[in-house]
């Protein structure tokens, strides 16, 4: 059953067919030829209990958000505060890319989105400045896998629905790692940069007048982050209703900048829409495939092929860390995401660990897929900004960053309060 599952998934992928559509056809194949219930009787009902959830809704809310942002400028204006505060570093403005990067994360949700906004701003900046165009777009594709990091994340709401876990309390741990890992993308650029100063580009100092007037671009993200987690902290709004607000306050900011018209409000609807059937359509495939797998047994069959490999808690962690390093390269995020939670998180929780620490570092697994070829979104994004030039440039970018998100995976593994610490607050 674990064969057919495995190899079932790998080759529908294969033609190319979408991912939704490749869950459900996997979910009745398992059905057919392993499952004692029979799908059809209950599809309907399975189908509805999956989409009919309050929390589900935050997923176009947030992705609204993040579109309205996007169209009203205020990542060039972030971008351009930035620059001042942290191109004076080694490796200049490759800094202001993840710090960007960081704080739109913040707001949008989307690690697609981050990417491609912070790549349409700065890549014109790097051929401007001279800048080594590696690191450079390695960088902005890099602190793009931080918008399914930092809260408010999609990813996060996928998981915490799939695993039945709190959504706050997921967004609250990936707050510290989020942060953490962005420190580390601009310690090691800082790193580089410093051993090998033509990696980076031209270091510029800004007066303390220049930066303190450029926090007027940096409240409303800050501002906007604030109400969203502060209101999910206190326990004022669910995440749903924080997404409302934060909707809100984003359109204030879109009339504020005198951004908000007919097309800009039509194009941000319309992004919206789009994503939100592609995400709905594979978690309900996911809800699907998850019942029928629970209903077969493959959970449990899993289970005791690992018992029976004599391998402690660790190793057997460090096993699943592996397969999902190697799925990334094939599999797109959230397919991979959600084709393999109803199988791994019976196996983790069996083994002892926390499954709100397991679902921060199941993002940092998938932030991994999607700078890593050949399927990582956040490449092709970052190449879609850079005109022609050669593609190989942005994989070899990529990799300090790996080996950075690797480092931090050892790191959570090592100290797992730097996840559960402010969750255990709430």
């Amino acid at each position: 059953m674990i064969p057919f599952t495995t190899f079932g998934l790998l080759g529908l992928l294969a033609l190319s067919i979408p991912v939704g559509v490749v869950l459900f056809l996997l979910a009745f194949g398992i059905d057919f030829f392993f499952s004692p219930f029979p799908l059809m009787r209950g599809l309907g009902q399975v189908v509805w209990s999956s989409s009919n959830s309050g929390t589900l809704i935050a997923i176009p809310l947030f992705v609204l958000l993040g579109e309205v942002l996007v169209r009203s400028g205020v990542a060039g204006r972030t971008y351009s505060a930035l620059d001042k505060w942290v191109s004076w570093l080694p490796g200049g403005l490759v800094h202001a890319n993840i710090a960007t990067s960081t704080m739109f994360s913040a707001t949008s949700g989307s690690s697609v989105a981050t990417a491609a906004t912070v790549a349409t701003v700065a890549m014109p900046q790097a051929r401007a400045l001279g800048y080594n165009e590696k690191l450079f777009s390695g960088a902005i594709a890099a602190g793009g896998t931080l918008g399914i990091m930092i809260p408010p994340s999609i990813n996060l709401i996928v998981y915490g629905f799939l695993t039945e876990s709190s959504i706050p309390q997921l967004f609250l741990a990936g707050l510290l790692p989020g942060l953490l890992l962005a420190v580390m993308f601009m310690a090691m650029t800082a790193f580089l940069c410093s051993a090998k100063p033509e990696l980076g580009g031209p270091r510029r100092s800004s007066t303390w007048g220049e930066k303190f007037r450029s926090l007027s671009d940096l409240l409303p993200v800050f501002g906007l982050f604030g109400v969203i987690v502060g209101s999910i902290y206190a326990g004022w709004a669910t995440p749903t209703e924080a997404a409302a607000i934060g909707v809100a306050i984003s359109l204030l900011i879109a009339f504020q900048q005198k951004a908000v018209n007919w097309n800009m409000i039509s194009s941000a609807l319309l992004g919206a829409i789009k994503t939100t059937a592609m995400i709905m359509l594979v978690v309900i495939g996911a809800y699907v495939l998850n019942f029928v797998l629970t209903a077969s047994g493959v959970s449990r069959t899993l289970q005791a092929l690992l018992e029976g490999l004599g391998m402690g808690p660790l190793a057997t962690l460090l096993v699943i860390v592996l397969i999902y390093i190697v799925l990334g390269f094939f599999i797109e995020t959230l397919s991979l995401m959600v084709a393999t939670i109803p199988i791994v998180v019976p196996i983790i929780l069996q083994l002892g660990y926390d499954k709100i620490w397991f679902g921060i570092l199941l993002i940092i697994m998938v932030e991994m897929a999607l700078i890593t070829p050949p399927v990582g979104l956040n490449l092709y994004v970052v190449q879609s900004a850079r005109k022609g030039k050669p593609f190989s440039d942005v994989m070899i970018g990529c990799i300090p960053y790996v080996l950075t998100m690797l480092m931090m995976v050892g790191l959570l593994i090592l100290a797992p309060q730097i996840a559960l610490f402010l969750p255990s607050t709430l």
